[in-house]
């Protein structure tokens, strides 16, 4: 029994860190900043007047896909494109948060509270003339860029570290409560880009797997059937991790949903994606070309789109 339970204490601590151990020597290997080697965008990549991404916690693809508890998920995956081989980067939340964001892990400390400068997609967008905004369930106020509070968990919106934000009040500003989601999304204002960052009951991070799908089934069914986003629209779903113990390419493997209408219905894709792909497809879709971080060569996910 003791070794047992040794041998699953290795799993769950050391496995992980040789795994972000892996990923560090890779980055280095590609300058620290960014690669040496730019994909350019396909011909067939689409643009969209809207592009929203949605992070969930902490759970594995085999944990979800399925599950009962995840009906109105469940039926986005039955209905839209789903990446059956996407994998997070490493294991805890925060470098998987900042990949989305600078395309770099940037560090593996949940308690991180530093300041980032290194490029990312705020910038890309902002010198594009793009508009983006961070929307986070329980924020204490618009612009707030502080500490943990409640149950909003700063290290789960990486916009608070970028420099651009820290030294700008007018960037700040984009950081908002959620609340201004539906508000933006009823008058027609969502930005360019938008970050959506459910609280910690509601991204499955303290909560119920069936209250995290209630909660999309609440808030996102309505994105998904505004006429505007039915024009022009994009929506990426995923999860920052897998399970702990799940350590596959770094994070373990997790659910990526693709929903738009100029998306396949019902496509699977086998083609092996990381969240710098996703950060990749975020920008490429708002007519941005330049990719931040290990982005610029990350594999595309035209794919998912009709036409490719």
């Amino acid at each position: 029994m003791l070794l047992q339970a040794g041998c699953v204490h290795f799993v769950r601590i050391f496995l992980p860190l040789l795994a972000v151990c892996a990923l560090a020597v890779l980055q280095l290997g590609c300058g620290g900043v960014s690669t040496n080697v730019h994909t350019p965008v396909p011909a067939g990549q689409p643009h969209f007047a809207h592009v929203v991404l949605v992070v969930e916690e902490n759970h594995s693809y085999s944990e979800v896909i399925g599950n009962s508890s995840m009906p109105y998920f469940n039926s986005l995956a039955s209905q839209y494109g789903v990446a059956t081989q996407y994998f997070a980067d490493a294991h805890p939340s925060i470098p998987n948060y900042l990949m989305l964001t600078t395309g770099l892990s940037e560090t593996f400390d949940d308690n991180f509270s530093g300041v980032i400068s290194d490029d990312n997609v705020a910038r890309e967008l902002v010198k594009a003339g793009k508009t983006w905004k961070s929307y986070a369930e329980s924020l204490p106020s618009a612009g707030y860029i502080g500490g943990d509070t409640g149950l909003y968990l700063r290290h789960h919106n990486p916009f608070t570290y970028l420099s651009d934000v820290q030294s700008s009040s007018a960037q700040a500003a984009n950081i908002v409560p959620f609340t201004q989601f539906a508000a933006d999304l009823a008058s027609n204002s969502l930005p360019q880009y938008s970050f959506v960052v459910p609280n910690i009951m509601d991204d499955t991070h303290n909560g119920t797997l069936a209250q995290a799908d209630a909660w999309l089934q609440t808030n996102i069914a309505p994105l998904i059937a505004n006429s505007e986003f039915q024009s022009s629209g994009l929506l990426i779903i995923t999860f920052d991790e897998g399970d702990i113990s799940d350590v596959s390419h770094g994070g373990g493997q997790v659910a990526t949903f693709i929903i738009s209408s100029d998306a396949k219905k019902g496509f699977q894709s086998k083609t092996f994606y990381q969240h710098q792909s996703t950060l990749r497809l975020i920008l490429a879709s708002s007519g941005v070309d330049t990719f931040p971080g290990l982005a610029a060569a990350a594999p595309d996910m035209t794919e998912f789109f009709t036409g490719n």
